[in-house]
């Protein structure tokens, strides 16, 4: 009986998959070189703290050639902090560099923050992308970029809700997909920037809602039903308007 119900949650997931996604808003040209991989290998002693893991790798973009945006979590678990500089790999494509960084500032209200992480020195080449000064409109249409080491994979989508429960509140809850992919954000996107169809950003990718599903002897990891929001982000507007200016 599980079996068949577990089938039968997969099936109407495939039902309701649309035909395809159209075209992300903003063209290539506009946010190339702006979202970046970013990649903190571990030293000995922060290795020896977490066995199996050698680094931590996200997502990140430019507010400056020597500021980067990412999420907190992201920086927390790269063991960032506000004094020390610790170098990162930052990869742009097919160019990787090392860049010394530290947390700028915090900023947020709610339970996942946004991290503004200062560089030691500017990234030549680095864009800087806009930011938005009003909230996303319910339905409104969105993109990303799923982990810039696919070479800048657009997944559009839209704007669903602001969290309004203990778990999400404040949250900027989306529905991204790519054609009928609904894990094309996944893990390494943490930190992306969503952006409306003006190339500006509107928030900043969190993480993903997913299930597992038990088949037989085996688990599926899965997104959520078609029309509900599968991506949490950090609404761009917790940056507050005078630290933009900065």
């Amino acid at each position: 009986m599980r079996q068949r119900v577990c089938l039968a949650l997969i099936v109407i997931l495939l039902i309701f998959a649309p035909a395809g996604a159209e075209a992300g808003c903003p063209e290539s040209a506009q946010v190339a070189h702006s979202a970046v991989s970013i990649m903190k290998h571990f030293d000995a002693e922060e290795a020896a703290a977490q066995p199996g893991l050698v680094g931590i790798r996200g997502t990140g973009w430019f507010l400056t050639p020597t500021r980067i945006v990412t999420v907190e979590h992201v920086a927390t678990a790269m063991h960032l902090s506000h004094q020390d500089w610790k170098p990162l790999e930052i990869v742009d494509r097919d160019t990787s560099r090392s860049v010394s960084a530290r947390i700028h500032r915090l900023a947020g209200l709610h339970s996942e923050k946004l991290a503004v992480l200062d560089l030691q020195r500017a990234v030549s080449g680095a864009r800087s992308l806009a930011v938005r000064r009003a909230p996303l409109a319910p339905e409104e249409r969105v993109v990303t970029l799923a982990d810039p080491m696919r070479h800048l994979q657009y997944v559009d989508g839209r704007f669903v809700q602001i969290g309004d429960d203990e778990r999400l509140a404040g949250a900027a809850l989306l529905e991204m997909y790519d054609g009928g992919d609904r894990l094309a954000v996944d893990h390494g996107a943490s930190g992306a920037p969503v952006l409306d169809c003006e190339g500006r950003v509107a928030a900043v990718v969190s993480h993903v809602i997913t299930q597992t599903l038990t088949m037989v002897s085996r688990e599926i990891r899965v997104s959520t039903a078609w029309g509900t929001p599968n991506v949490v982000s950090v609404p761009i507007q917790v940056l507050d308007e005078s630290f933009r200016a900065e």
